[in-house]
């Protein structure tokens, strides 16, 4: 029985998909092909769909991905062209033609090893930082830090902008001289002279710096996909092509297109001002996309280069990437934990606000989990590394922010659909238009055919359609900044107009990010002013976070403290001294049984009070009995309930997820009103919660100022970033609160909608002049009045249309 042999498309538009006949892909239009035969060194064995186009294909192909071998890294088109599949080399998407991006991971193991050399010993050689054993400078890298792809591609674009702009002002300058006598350029040389300028100084701009995008637009038409690079390439060849046959056979064009000294109209500064302002949006975008991949190199940059483990009896110091599981490794005061572990000796005070978002330190002692990438306190411990390289906490958020910003398919810019049926309209009317001047047009038929359609696609081709989006995404956002909101780029602001759902951070979002003083009570003999003067004495000489809270909140007090004996430091319990000569102490729970005292119903009811309302307690002891409780808290920010209540006017769910306890995120979520909230919470868990919110169709900003923020920040729709917070969260989000005020949201949300208002004017005032010249230029007015399209009115239109944009942009500037 003959096998019925079935046909796929080349494009993969509906993923592994398979036909029984020959014929058209329903998608994309490209002929089906055969279906190869399965060999046993086939690497893309199943290419994911056309995310671009075809959303619903991602999740079904998501783990399918060609992978690296050489070790160079994994490289993907920011559009998802194909789906998830990846590349081994930088360079351009064979689909779309833009910049490959680079998937940030951690270093094998001694893999692209730096090797660090003294700049005045070279002979001094050693695989990690540190001083010359010679001369104690700071050893530097032995080759210069190299450039990352996403650089070497900002840099790129932006000498091409450069370029484009140096040679394209002149260009404008000539062209628009007309319309401000002053210059009188036309005084020292005449206009065939100044159109050999205009050319001179137009050819580098299109030839050099704009090739890319021809190359795109060529690329949309091979793939029967009109997109804005089809239009721009179109009308831009059009407008330079026409102007170069112009210049050099002036006299095959009818004497319509003719000045009174037989010169014909070029549209050099046409093509040159468009391409160079794709250049600049181009340009803002590789930069957006380098400050995001920067933030996966700062989590990166979070761990130590170097790990100390101890191997017979000895320290000995080595790289980061040799530790091993089982290690037993030696992390001294003040250091960062290399890799995540139990402690097997000694106690620990542990900054863990990069995983918990928590301002308040935690202790550890042996037995212990420890992350790596959490700053050591005061004390030095041993600990045996149990997770390390890709296995660490540090490294799986790393690859979800890798997979955050992977998997976030673009927006569909208006002016891209726009264009789409656009493009198919002009191309087709310059063709008909041909058509009907070459069979029915005077002689020269042919040339009065070849001109019109020329002037039809010139005429088509927006000036302004480059200005548009630009000029109210510059005006808004410098508005936006004048209020203390920064956004990296337009998708940012189209997306915070359409957010339903808002997730915020607890700590340093909604609070101020810091333990202060909240409560202070007498339970003895002492006043209540006594009681936190003596705690404040004994804190006095710690350098706990929680101590300085209470030493800062008593001197906010005019409450000074007082010199004691004997101060002492016992970690995981509190702190103790020796006050008029008895033993005093503040602590927790566990101090109570080193003074050997018991609480009666008095105490444990109100530091159970305190507690249920999200405050740390510690309690005063004298000798054997407690003599008063202190209490402290991160304070909810003044402008936070306000700005809660107007973002839930607008129809805005407004949801907390912290990584404190359950009794703290429940008070400041009943103290708010918020809508829901979730305590305890790691950087996965609210990953995982944006990811399940947009499965049901919510559009998600999400607001933070922690590294533990970072993975949820790139997640979201829209991240917002507190001012205030860590550089790594500002670097994740689209959006930065410059005063770390809730307030900030609301305006952004507000300025949003008003710039997505003011570019939709501007793409009407790009297209509508332009449509209605294009059944002028076809000649529609000719067999009743004999006229043709104007060169002036043409410029004139595109000039008018470009005033327009600008002066409807401006007015940004005043809301």
């Amino acid at each position: 029985m003959e096998k019925v042999k079935k046909y796929t498309c080349p494009m993969h538009c509906e993923g592994d998909k398979r036909y029984d006949q020959p014929g058209d892909c329903p998608v994309c239009n490209m002929h089906l092909v055969p279906q190869k035969k399965e060999g046993k060194k086939k690497q893309d064995k199943h290419r994911a769909g056309n995310l671009y186009n075809h959303p619903h294909h991602h999740e079904e192909h998501k783990h399918e991905k060609v992978t690296s071998s050489n070790g160079k890294g994994k490289y993907y088109c920011p559009m998802r062209c194909e789906g998830d599949k990846m590349y081994d080399e930088p360079g351009n998407c064979p689909v779309c033609g833009m910049d490959l991006k680079k998937v940030e991971t951690q270093k094998p193991v001694n893999q692209n090893k730096t090797i660090y050399t003294c700049p005045m010993h070279p002979e001094i050689k050693q695989d990690h930082p540190g001083n010359c054993p010679k001369c104690g400078m700071d050893l530097v890298p032995e080759k210069g830090e190299k450039l990352s792809d996403e650089e070497k591609a900002y840099k790129k674009m932006a000498r091409k902008f450069w370029l484009a702009v140096a040679f394209s002002v002149p260009v404008f300058i000539i062209a628009m001289s007309e319309m401000f006598p002053f210059l009188r350029l036309y005084e020292l040389a005449s206009t065939k002279v100044w159109n050999w300028i205009e050319f001179i100084l137009a050819t580098p701009v299109v030839l050099y710096a704009g090739w890319d995008f021809f190359k795109r637009g060529w690329s949309s038409i091979q793939l029967r996909n009109p997109n804005m690079w089809t239009l721009i390439s179109i009308g831009v060849g059009a407008a330079y092509i026409f102007s170069v046959l112009a210049i050099l056979i002036p006299g095959v064009f009818p004497a319509q297109f003719k000045d009174i000294h037989g010169n014909v109209h070029v549209y050099f500064e046409a093509a040159a001002v468009i391409l160079t302002l794709v250049l600049l949006g181009q340009v803002m975008e590789l930069r957006a996309h380098s400050k995001t991949n920067s933030a996966i190199k700062a989590l990166l940059g979070l761990v130590p280069p170097v790990a100390r483990v101890i191997r017979n009896g000895e320290e000995v110091e080595i790289p980061l990437e040799e530790v091993q599981v089982d290690d037993i490794l030696k992390v001294k005061p003040g250091e960062k934990v290399p890799v995540d572990g139990t402690i097997t000796e000694g106690n620990a005070v542990i900054d863990e606000s990069m995983i918990t978002g928590e301002p308040i330190p935690a202790d550890k002692s042996e037995g212990s989990k420890v992350t790596g990438g959490t700053i050591n306190g005061k004390t030095a411990f041993e600990m045996k590394a149990e997770k390390v390289g890709a296995d660490t906490l540090l490294s799986q958020i790393v690859e979800m922010v890798n997979e955050a910003g992977r998997s976030r398919a673009p927006i569909q810019k208006l002016a891209d659909i726009v264009a789409r049926y656009f493009v198919q309209i002009v191309v087709s009317v310059a063709l008909i238009t041909f058509v009907v001047w070459a069979i029915w047009g005077p002689e020269p038929a042919y040339v009065y055919a070849f001109v019109n359609a020329i002037a039809v696609l010139i005429v088509a081709c927006p000036c302004a359609l480059g200005l548009a989006t630009p000029m109210s995404i510059m005006v808004g956002s410098g508005r936006m900044a004048q209020s203390g909101v920064l956004v990296k780029d337009a998708r940012a602001i189209e997306e915070m107009n359409k957010v339903d759902v808002l997730i915020i951070d607890k700590t340093g979002t909604i609070t101020e990010g810091k333990p202060s003083l909240r409560n202070y009570r007498s339970l003895g003999k002492m006043t209540d002013k006594e009681v936190l003067r003596l705690a404040a004495s004994i804190d006095a000489n710690s350098e706990h976070p929680i101590a300085d809270a209470i030493v800062d909140g008593a001197k906010a007090k005019n409450i000074h403290p007082e010199k004691l004996e004997k101060f002492e430091s016992l970690t995981g319990k509190g702190v103790q001294a020796i006050y008029q000569k008895k033993k005093v102490g503040l602590g927790n729970h566990r101090l109570l049984e080193d003074f050997g005292v018991t609480t009666d119903e008095t105490v444990t009811e109100v530091a159970k009070n305190w507690q249920s309302t999200g405050q740390t307690v510690m309690y005063l002891l004298v000798e054997n009995r407690v003599e008063g409780l202190i209490s402290v808290a991160d304070s909810i920010k003044s402008s936070s309930a306000k700005a809660i209540h107007s973002l839930q006017k607008m129809g805005i769910k407004v949801y907390m997820l912290t990584g404190d306890n359950r009794y703290t995120a429940k008070t400041v979520a009943e103290e708010l009103h918020l809508d829901g909230f979730e305590a305890d919470c790691l950087p996965e868990d609210k990953y995982k919660k944006v990811k399940e919110l947009q499965e049901k169709g919510h559009i998600v900003a999400m607001a933070g100022d922690g590294i533990n923020d970072a993975p949820a920040l790139m997640q979201a729709n829209i991240g917002i970033a507190m001012g205030t917070g860590t550089d790594i969260a500002m670097q994740s989000a689209e959006i930065t609160l410059i005063k770390g005020d809730l307030n900030g949201i609301m305006r952004a949300r507000e300025l949003s909608h008003k710039v997505m208002r003011n570019i939709k004017e501007n793409l009407f005032f790009a297209f509508v002049y332009n449509a209605l010249g294009v059944p002028v230029a076809a000649g529609i007015l000719f067999p009743f009045f004999g006229v043709l399209l104007s060169p002036l009115i043409a410029a004139a239109a595109m000039s008018f249309s470009s005033v327009s944009v600008i002066s409807n942009a401006l007015r940004l500037r005043k809301t």
